[in-house]
């Protein structure tokens, strides 16, 4: 089977004094929008079986235009969400990184419990048999997990065997695929497409 990891589209800045200090819990910008439709479309006309989604607004949001183009129903898989998502606070990933913010620092470093996230081990072993079970559970088919950037880090880094948690830069719906045996043997086939941003299939 193959199984596409994307990652959610553009959500809205969110802080600790708007979330009131519950969990911050953002839906997408116009422009996340707009690249949520551009992924709908391309992969209308390649093709998906199926639709899974983390149960977080800026996951529910990107999948649902993928559903609708495709006539399929998405399908909330409540361990897809992120390592952060009790965080009271959703500052996007590169305005913490052009700020070099200490936020940004502990996330890189792993100290991701003092922005109230999961230790980077305990989130590795909740997502790995999460996506593990999504592939036994479809066997044969192409499935779309709409998720977020440190899900497809870690289980990424599973596959290739490399120890840090978060290793490379997810695009916004950017699809990062990867090819399951029966046997159980995993192949990573591609990271990080984002052509559907700038292209669109079949255009002349």
């Amino acid at each position: 089977m193959e199984l596409l990891l994307i990652r959610h589209a553009l959500p809205v800045r969110i802080t600790a004094e708007e979330s009131g200090g519950s969990p911050a819990d953002p839906g997408l910008t116009e422009s996340g929008r707009e690249q949520a439709a551009r992924l709908a479309a391309w992969l209308r006309v390649e093709g998906v079986d199926h639709v899974v989604s983390s149960p977080l607004r800026r996951a529910t949001e990107t999948a649902a235009p993928i559903a609708q183009a495709l006539g399929l129903t998405t399908e909330i898989v409540d361990g897809l969400h992120e390592y952060d998502s009790a965080a009271d606070s959703y500052i996007p990933i590169e305005e913490m990184r052009a700020e070099n913010s200490e936020r940004w620092q502990a996330m890189v470093e792993g100290r991701w419990a003092e922005y109230g996230g999961e230790p980077p081990d305990q989130f590795r072993s909740r997502i790995v048999p999460c996506l593990d079970g999504v592939i036994a559970a479809h066997p044969g088919r192409t499935v779309a997990a709409v998720c977020h950037g440190g899900v497809i880090n870690v289980y990424l880094a599973a596959i290739l065997g490399i120890d840090r948690a978060l290793w490379f830069d997810p695009e916004y719906t950017s699809i990062s695929r990867v090819h399951a045996s029966r046997t159980g043997t995993r192949s990573v086939a591609s990271v990080n497409e984002a052509a559907h941003l700038v292209a669109a299939r079949g255009a002349s």
